[in-house]
């Protein structure tokens, strides 16, 4: 085999590889990220459990980095995806991927904010 035919494709493997690190790492700073925001606005809800709001409180905040954590792994996907190995099937869960977890984060947007992420700040208490 030509050497700098090897060289190319060694080169190829190496980015190939790099790229993956690099989704590897997004994914797990989504998941860090989500599980030290529960941790931190757990500790946040036990000083103060007794009244109503600061439940309200602790569910937005819950709710607020599951979004941040589920915009990061839908990051880490789409690198992993795109960038390694684009084929149709690879494509298609990917596109399944990120439906579910745009579903979730319109659902997080409707519990936290009591509308729809489309709908404007002034529909959220009609008249």
């Amino acid at each position: 085999m030509d050497p700098q035919v090897t060289s190319a494709f060694d080169m190829t493997a190496t980015i190939s590889h790099g790229i993956r690190f690099i989704g590897d790492a997004i994914d797990v700073f989504g998941v860090m990220t989500i599980v030290i925001g529960i941790v931190w606005s757990t500790s946040h809800f036990l000083r103060r459990p007794t009244e109503e709001h600061y439940f309200d409180r602790y569910k937005i905040r819950i709710g607020r980095t599951l979004l941040l954590g589920l915009e990061m792994l839908v990051a880490a996907d789409i690198v992993k995806t795109i960038a390694v190995e684009p084929t149709f099937t690879s494509l298609g869960v990917l596109a399944g991927l990120v439906a579910i977890r745009t579903f979730l984060s319109w659902t997080l947007v409707l519990e936290i904010e009591g509308r729809w992420p489309w709908q404007g700040s002034n529909s959220r208490n009609p008249p």
